[in-house]
């Protein structure tokens, strides 16, 4: 198969040199021209995937028309903020769209609607579960969900697969979508604990409702079952997201934890924490359908309004006492 991948971030150039590897012929779309000869010329992405000897046969190019035009297979991996400014440069409909991306943007979209937006009759694919780049790009054991049509997924499912990298089909795009973007929150919340101190009773109850908070927002707005936000799209990557030294999320609120400003901390990080920009349009999306997110609005005020987290802590820890999982705020027939 051949694939258009756009975004050469870690993420994207990790995936890329997967396909390359499996067997595919891949053209990855850097934003930048001078990254893409790097990819070319030396077949390296020294800044967001240092120390990798990428494969030579894999072709890198700035521009972005030359890349839609490669394949019908478009491989999304840009940071969510930009996922609408780059479709709309893209004159040709793919046949088939793959998201790598996981956020909600500033118009409360998930990738899933800015993608139909545009071409409604496109079948769309996400992919997600606990892959950071680092670990995939070393062919570390990584097992993944992909989720989509049911009469394409089971095709992309083994173009995707090999011994390192194993691939589980779902049918709930929402809820794999809403998992992927939502678990970025709760790791924020996650590291701020990490640079408080070593913290593990209040890091598992953290992750554990923060699980629970994921999947009341996700049922609400639509999500096929619950059982997509105990697999690896939901607990496998919250998890990891949450522990990780990987993780760029949980990076941000471990330097908050320590008393860093959110701007100085931006500044000095050459890729995105999603959670930062997805947390305002989750909390809208939240509010508007009357679901409760206590820890997400927590994390939103220390990194917006300079709560302080201590002060964040004790208002979760001293919440009105109640069910730990009451179906009346999610509807009996989720079955959470």
């Amino acid at each position: 198969m051949k694939f258009s991948i756009l975004g050469a971030g870690s993420w994207g150039t990790a995936f890329a040199q997967l396909l390359v590897e499996n067997g595919h012929e891949v053209l990855i779309w850097a934003r930048r021209g001078e990254l893409a000869d790097q990819i070319n010329k030396y077949h390296a992405n020294d800044d967001y995937l240092p120390n990798v000897r990428l494969p030579e046969t894999l072709i890198a190019s700035s521009d972005i028309s030359s890349a839609v035009h490669f394949s019908d297979n478009l491989v999304i991996a840009v940071p969510t903020k930009y996922v609408d400014e780059t479709m709309a440069k893209i004159e040709r409909k793919p046949a088939v769209i793959v998201n790598l991306s996981k956020g909600i943007d500033e118009k409360l979209r998930t990738i899933s609607s800015i993608v139909k937006s545009r071409w409604r009759d496109a079948d769309y694919l996400v992919l997600s579960g606990p892959c950071h780049a680092v670990e995939v790009a070393k062919r570390l054991p990584t097992s993944v969900v992909i989720a989509g049509p049911n009469s394409i997924t089971e095709a992309f499912q083994q173009a995707f697969s090999n011994d390192y990298f194993r691939v589980y089909v779902n049918d709930d795009v929402l809820g794999v979508e809403i998992c992927g973007a939502v678990k970025n929150v709760i790791a924020i919340a996650a590291g701020i604990l990490d640079g408080l101190g070593q913290w593990h009773n209040a890091k598992a109850a953290l992750i554990t409702r923060g699980l629970q908070e994921i999947a009341r927002f996700g049922l609400s707005l639509g999500a096929r079952s619950p059982l997509t936000f105990m697999g690896l799209a939901g607990m496998g990557d919250l998890i990891v997201t949450c522990t990780s030294p990987y993780s760029r999320n949980r990076y941000v609120g471990e330097m908050i934890g320590k008393g860093m400003a959110l701007k100085d901390i931006l500044s000095q990080m050459k890729m995105v924490a999603e959670g930062v920009y997805t947390v305002g349009p989750l909390l809208r999306m939240a509010d508007s359908l009357h679901i409760d997110m206590p820890i997400c609005r927590q994390v939103y005020d220390v990194l917006f309004r300079k709560k302080d987290p201590y002060q964040a802590i004790s208002e979760l820890m001293n919440r009105p006492l109640k069910m730990e999982i009451d179906l009346t705020q999610i509807g009996p027939e989720s079955g959470l």
